[in-house]
């Protein structure tokens, strides 16, 4: 993991945070290194900007304990704590410039006024924002203004630094362009990033690791490339990117390959540790999903190319299986596009299908509502 050691610098432990009689979190269990960037991500109202706030004494838990650098910080308040916290909205003070608003923190710490001086210099060349230094909050843009509010947090020398969603108020170009500023910065400085956001391709471009919540729990942690490619959930799977996700059965089994059969067909894919009978989800990604006029070995599985969209440097072609569902596929726009209409065979290369168990206790009647596809005409089909 990139910059990150082995310490452990925040451990949370059975954590759970109650509302009044709402459970917004829910048993969290999660360490989080030293020096590494640790993104929280989910959809509003996972508990992951609670968790946040739990961690900087905001909040307190209902129950568990939360630990930095092996100290249980539970009865804690804010500033007793070595973290500091960036917010959307910047809570930079409107009547102070910008020294004085990156300086505030260590005044209010008595901090000798020469050791302000360095430090609040070093930390404006830092963020870039040289000859800024009288200029008002009024006076500037957005992604200046959170500049000055990653400054004053940093000022403190904080063993770890809170961001909570902290460029949701940024349009897309600056927000892109900060998003590589902000991670440049943790690396320069080493210090624990634990950042809070629901926008899925800024938690895979920033972190070393990702924490995806849901309802309260925490579905999966990973690096950004395991929590792609090998989801542990259907919710993972559906939430980061997009992804075919197809409900199927385990129909026969050797020992190094499982038969799997669909509403719309039947696959064997090279798994084993299922057992017969086992509902399953697959996952296959746009850019993993072949199509093909001609049979292919192992699969006996079609559909209806619908639709293309253009998309820059891609295609994406729309699926039609016969039950109504819809896949997508993903070729490079230089590829020849199968004609919309068209027939095909669809599979996926070895190694490029994630196989994920489920609790549903729902059971697909595949083998006697199914439809039988090979021989029929594309009328006979659809």
């Amino acid at each position: 993991m990139n910059q990150a050691s082995e310490k452990v610098i925040v451990r949370l432990t059975n954590v759970d945070k109650n509302f009044d009689s709402e459970r917004v979190v829910k048993k969290l269990n999660l360490d989080i290194e030293e020096g590494e960037f640790l993104t929280l991500l989910g959809p509003s109202g996972c508990g992951k900007t609670t968790t946040l706030r739990m961690i900087a004494g905001f909040e307190y838990p209902t129950e568990g304990q939360i630990f930095l650098e092996g100290e249980d910080v539970d009865d804690k308040k804010p500033n007793e704590r070595n973290v500091n916290t960036v917010f959307q909205n910047y809570a930079l003070f409107p009547h102070m410039n910008v020294f004085d608003n990156i300086a505030f923190g260590l005044v209010e710490k008595k901090v000798k006024k020469e050791e302000i001086q360095r430090r609040v210099e070093e930390m404006i060349k830092l963020v870039q924002l040289d000859g800024m230094e009288k200029r008002m909050p009024s006076q500037m843009s957005g992604g200046q203004k959170q500049r000055v509010a990653i400054a004053r947090a940093l000022v403190n020398r904080p063993k770890v630094l809170l961001l909570d969603e902290p460029l949701g108020a940024l349009d897309l170009k600056l927000r892109k362009q900060m998003q590589g500023e902000l991670k440049h910065l943790q690396r320069q400085l080493g210090i624990t990033f634990i950042y809070v956001t629901h926008d899925q391709e800024e938690a895979l471009t920033m972190s070393d690791r990702i924490a995806i919540m849901n309802h309260g729990y925490l579905e999966q942690v990973g690096t950004p490339e395991e929590v792609y490619n090998h989801p542990k959930t259907k919710f993972v799977a559906d939430f980061i990117g997009e992804s075919n996700i197809i409900e199927g059965y385990i129909e026969n089994m050797t020992d190094n390959s499982i038969e799997v059969t669909m509403e719309s067909g039947k696959a064997v894919i090279a798994e084993k540790g299922y057992r017969l009978e086992e509902i399953i989800y697959l996952c296959v990604r746009p850019e993993n999903l072949k199509l093909s006029t001609d049979p292919v070995k192992g699969f006996r599985f079609r559909g209806q190319v619908r639709e293309h969209v253009f998309i820059g440097s891609i295609n994406k072609t729309m699926i039609e299986l016969p039950n109504g569902q819809m896949l997508k596929a993903e070729t490079p726009a230089e590829d020849e596009l199968i004609p919309v209409g068209t027939v095909v065979n669809v599979y996926w290369n070895p190694g490029k299908v994630v196989v994920m168990r489920t609790k549903e206790e729902q059971i697909y009647n595949v083998i006697e509502q199914s439809v039988e596809i090979e021989g029929m005409t594309n009328d006979q089909i659809f």
